[in-house]
């Protein structure tokens, strides 16, 4: 009878465990990292108009450009007046890494792959010690859209579930059709929220 009720008492435990949701937490955050890392060994090949825009985007690759935020104009934004700062790295024939710098602040990184299902925009978000933030790696795929040189991305699950308010997101990429301008651009509930170009006719390096 004791072992029939110390099973039972197991199987209670696990089965809670299970029933928990997914916390936005660091050890979460490292574990979908490596998901998207090993998934984009294996990836198949994106629309011809996504690989268009990572092609383009890849002969920035080494370089670095100014911005200054667009968008809202009312300098109540936290990048209000700071200097805005996008590095062009770590490049290769599947992904693209793009630290993004305001100020001081050296946190983010845009990450742009090419996955199973298309190519893809994620934040990665990190202390300065390099470990992840509990809020990283949120974004999605993109839209199969008709222009080549912008890319939108809608927020994907994991996205709403790690940052409920963040569900309705969609984030843009855009390579003006000049090559002079870069544009990182937020929306949410269809409403924009944030809005900012940087000069790719004066590279800082």
């Amino acid at each position: 009878m004791k072992k029939l009720l110390l099973a039972a008492s197991m199987a209670f435990m696990f089965a809670s465990c299970a029933q928990q949701p997914q916390a936005s937490s660091t050890a979460t955050a490292e574990a979908h990292t490596s998901a998207q890392q090993e998934s984009t060994a294996s990836t198949s090949p994106v629309t011809a108009r996504q690989q268009a825009f990572f092609n383009q985007l890849s002969k920035l690759c080494g370089k670095s450009f100014r911005g200054k935020a667009v968008f809202p104009a009312d300098g109540k934004d936290p990048f209000a007046g700071q200097e805005l700062t996008m590095h062009v790295r770590e490049c290769s024939d599947q992904v693209i890494r793009i630290p993004f710098h305001v100020g001081e602040d050296k946190s983010r990184t845009w990450v742009i792959s090419q996955m199973e299902e298309g190519l893809q925009l994620k934040h990665d978000h990190r202390h300065e010690d390099g470990t992840p933030d509990e809020v990283t790696m949120y974004g999605g795929i993109a839209l199969d859209t008709q222009d080549a040189s912008s890319m939108r991305f809608p927020a994907d699950a994991f996205t709403a579930q790690l940052i409920p308010a963040a569900s309705t997101n969609e984030w843009s990429l855009v390579l003006s059709p000049d090559g002079k301008t870069f544009s990182y651009i937020l929306k949410r509930d269809n409403q924009l929220r944030f809005h900012a170009d940087f000069d790719l006719t004066q590279p800082i390096n």
